[in-house]
């Protein structure tokens, strides 16, 4: 189980998880799971991150390094 920053970041945009499910085009159940930490494929980071206005070059930023 990594660690990653998701919530915190997610929070800090007022966002829910619903919200950002929706942007992402994922589903919720997924937004829940990796901010427990688990474990994701990459275009599904790749959705998030764009859902969340950052650029795919900050993905460590979220996502750990």
């Amino acid at each position: 189980m990594g660690k990653n920053s998701l919530s915190e970041v997610r929070e800090s945009l007022l966002m829910s998880k619903a919200e950002l499910a929706r942007k992402a085009n994922v589903s919720p159940i997924t937004i829940a799971r990796i901010e427990r930490g688990e474990t994701c494929r990459v275009e599904t980071k790749r959705k998030i991150l764009l859902a969340l206005g950052y650029k795919l070059s900050d993905k460590n930023k979220i996502f750990g390094g």
